[in-house]
């Protein structure tokens, strides 16, 4: 292990190495971030977090998260896997983000107990990668064959599955990863070692394929692997690294940006994000301004167009119509956390190139209301889906029992919240978050504390401190602090004041305040920052609205259901993450009734402490018109409100009306489903083991897909065997297509679309045979759609089976 100062080296050396390549346009002296070893929080929700999730981290067993790696070098395991997703076909996936968990956390807090760990870890992969011989690190499941496969150019890659693997390249990259971040975080040369040698495999591996069959290969999700290859250019200096960065990055995805044109809608969200990370990260070092501003692009369209009020973004994975937010109101399965630890990946980096305040802002916005609020304050455990749905709730993981994704970006997530307090370049210190903490300018000689009790005060105020070196030869450091003037700040009412008196304020709101002087020792900044109560509708301009108070966003309990008990810790279910007790109907929900919607100073805070307020005569109905609005990010084991609907008094009823004439038919239709796919979604699909032949998936008028020219099929649930009928939507265009649907072994029906339907979709409902219950493993069957020779089997737009 070495010594802290050379970490600080190291990072400034992969700087220079990454911008080396670079022409101006994107290379001029980027915003350096501060090394996260060098920032240490002080007291504050996000340092109640930290520690909750280095207990967490410390709660993982390393032995059954090496299993699967050294299952696939041909060596005695010490335990066995974890359950759910960790041995269902993502195996090793966590062990990937524990390596990165464990460096971050050791990097912010000093713990040794993280580093011991972190060595252990990289100890046993090794013996992995050794026994391989190699370099191949994994835990993808008999891995060999598939790789073998790859190597010879057989490709048949899905939305998810690559050669009838879950996701491999995902996977493999979470190793690659969290070897990188060990590298830098903690200067392990044994992870740098270990990462060359994987690097050297993937090499290999692809010397014989093309740039066509890599992009074949890249319709499956494969996380950042673009990205990574970046960074081994820039720690090796070795441009093959650099080719295969750009061969990883997706044409698909990135000509649409490059024409700064959005072919969103229907995509999985969080695969799209890393590979957008991936492209700027390749435009840095090889100074690419178009691939920048492709990657620019893609973010003020998602922030500005496709975010809620959150930071967070997509229903159930995937970008719906940015014109229409109504998925956002009516599914259970809203803005997934992982996308939000991506965008904030590339808030970062883009941040770097142009220090905007926009990026900051929307930074800080994700920060506190999704990725905070994704922790439970006193079990540590993790958040997938955030529902906007009124009146719904969230599922938290346990450590024994939750293998998700979120859980592995959750790992990470607070345990780096120092990351982007600060930041510099040249003479210029940045101050962009008002989170308590304190900073270590090694090359000024400057200590900065910040202190607060944010939000719950305006007020912060910096310190700064000068080493001994400083202190007894210049006594002084010159440099120019830039502190953040949000857009949520009242214009013309921050006030700041240098040693007590109060200086001139020049900036606007969405500028940086820039006090250049000789600093002292001693020297402090004070800053106001009045906050406003704000409303913000859904991004469709649509009547429901969010409530803020500066950055915060204010959220209330609710409990609609007498005495309910919710059980809000997942299981090891293979959707446990997902919400799935009773919704409650929307025309029952809260409402903001006003004559205008200009109704904010009917909502007043109640306590000078804490954020707390109470609206005054503006909720319906009456009974719920004391409930309190606290920040969401404080709510936790509970049904909430967080999107509010609005109306008039004269239109109440009316609206009303029509609402419940809708629920009552949705919610009918939900007490009568046992279990449901939504075909060409990934998760959905995935946790319904899909398996197929020749298939392939899509979007037609904003609803997802699938069809075969020879099969597929999902895993349906029905724990109790109630099962009696098998509903399937199509499209009512689509004709000349035969094929059979069967239940295990048991066809259920021969089906023809000739196309008669029209231009709309419809369902079908199918008779579940009883032998089918009656031969039913542990409640589970399998639905298997099987073209006609010739044919086409769907497409398909939903599977829904029923009582």
């Amino acid at each position: 292990m070495i010594k802290q100062p050379f970490l600080r080296t190291f990072v400034f050396v992969i700087t220079l190495q990454a911008f080396s390549w670079c022409n101006a346009a994107v290379a001029s002296k980027p915003v350096e971030l501060f090394p996260l070893a060098d920032v240490r929080l002080l007291d504050s929700p996000f340092k109640h977090a930290q520690d909750k999730n280095v207990e967490y981290v410390l709660a993982l067993q390393p032995d059954k998260l090496l299993a699967p790696f050294l299952k696939e070098a041909g060596l005695p395991v010490k335990a066995e896997n974890y359950g759910n997703w960790e041995s269902q076909g993502l195996d090793g996936h966590i062990g990937g983000h524990y390596l990165t968990a464990l460096s971050l956390a050791y990097a912010a807090t000093g713990d040794k107990r993280l580093l011991d760990r972190l060595n252990y870890m990289l100890n046993e992969l090794e013996r992995a990668q050794n026994k391989n011989s190699n370099g191949y690190i994994g835990g993808v499941r008999n891995g060999k064959a598939l790789w073998d496969n790859i190597a010879k150019g057989d490709i048949r890659a899905d939305l998810f599955a690559l050669n009838d693997y879950w996701v491999p390249w995902y996977n493999l990259h979470k190793i690659y990863a969290g070897l990188r971040d060990a590298y830098i975080y903690t200067g392990s040369e044994q992870a740098k070692a270990m990462l060359i040698g994987l690097g050297e495999w993937t090499i290999a591996l692809t010397a014989d394929l093309n740039d066509e069959q890599i992009e074949k290969m890249l319709t499956t999700e494969y996380g950042g692997m673009n990205e990574v290859f970046a960074d081994m250019a820039a720690i090796t200096g070795d441009k093959r690294y650099l080719s295969l960065a750009k061969q990883f990055s997706h044409k698909k995805i990135l000509n649409p940006l490059l024409q700064k044109r959005d072919a969103l809608n229907g995509l999985h969200a969080n695969t799209q994000i890393p590979k957008v990370v991936g492209y700027q990260r390749v435009a840095e070092l090889t100074g690419d301004e178009e691939w920048h501003k492709a990657a620019d692009y893609f973010w003020h369209h998602v922030v500005n167009n496709r975010t809620v009020a959150i930071g967070g973004n997509s229903v159930r994975e995937h970008f719906h119509d940015s014109e229409d937010f109504a998925p956002m109101i009516n599914d259970v399965e809203g803005p997934e956390t992982c996308n939000t630890y991506n965008m904030l990946k590339l808030s970062r980096m883009l941040f770097s190139v142009n220090p905007s305040v926009d990026y900051v802002d929307y930074f800080e916005r994700a920060l506190y209301n999704h990725i905070l609020s994704s922790q439970h304050p006193e079990t540590g455990g993790l958040v997938y889906f955030t529902p906007m749905r009124p009146q719904h709730y969230r599922m938290y993981s346990q450590v024994d029992t939750a293998m998700w994704c979120c859980v592995g970006s959750g790992i990470e997530n607070h345990v780096k919240y120092g990351e982007f307090i600060y930041a510099k370049q040249n003479n210029n210190l940045y101050v962009n978050l008002f989170i308590a903490s304190t900073l270590v300018w090694q090359e000024k000689g400057v200590h900065l504390t910040q202190e607060n009790t944010f939000p719950d005060s305006n007020r912060t105020t910096l310190t700064v401190a000068l080493d001994s070196k400083v202190k007894s030869s210049k006594k002084h450091a010159k440099f120019t602090m830039h502190i953040r003037y949000p857009r949520w700040a009242q214009a013309g009412k921050v006030v700041v004041k240098v040693n007590g008196k109060p200086i001139n304020v020049k900036a606007k709101a969405g500028e940086y305040i820039e006090i250049n002087r000789r600093w002292h020792n001693g020297d402090n900044v004070e800053l106001s920052l009045p906050m406003n109560i704000a409303l913000e509708a859904l991004p469709d301009q649509s009547d429901y609205y969010a409530v803020l108070y500066g950055p915060i966003v204010l959220a209330a309990k609710t409990q609609p259901f007498k005495n309910e008990q919710l059980n809000v810790f997942a299981d090891e279910s293979r959707m446990g993450h997902i919400a799935q007790a009773q919704m409650c109907s929307l025309d029952a929900a809260p409402i903001f009734v006003s004559d205008s919607r200009d109704f904010i100073n009917k909502i007043k805070r109640i306590n000078s402490e804490q954020l707390v307020f109470k609206t005054q005569g503006l909720i319906q109905p009456a009974a719920l018109s004391q409930v309190e609005l606290i920040p969401f990010f404080r709510l936790h084991d509970s049904r909430y409100m967080l999107y509010w609907p609005y109306s008039s008094p004269d239109d109440l009823q009316k609206r009303q009306q029509l609402q419940a004439q809708v629920e009552a038919e949705k919610l009918a239709l939900a007490q009568q489903t046992i279990d449901k796919v939504a075909p060409g979604e990934q998760q959905p699909e995935s946790d319904h083991f899909f398996k197929g032949e020749a298939t392939e998936a899509g979007v037609h008028s904003g609803k997802h897909w699938r069809h075969a020219h020879r099969w597929f099929s999902f895993q349906l649930n029905d724990p109790n065997k109630e099962g009696k009928i098998l509903r399937i939507t199509y499209y009512g265009l689509d004709a000349g297509r035969s094929f059979s649907i069967w239940l295990d072994d048991i066809k259920v029906a021969d089906v023809t679309l000739n196309g008669d339907k029209g231009d709309a979709f419809y369902s079908v409902d199918y008779m579940v045979p009883k032998r089918v219950l009656a031969q039913a493993k542990a409640g589970k069957y399998r639905v298997k759609f099987q073209a006609e020779e010739g044919s086409v089997a769907g497409g398909v737009y939903g599977v829904r089976l029923m009582r």
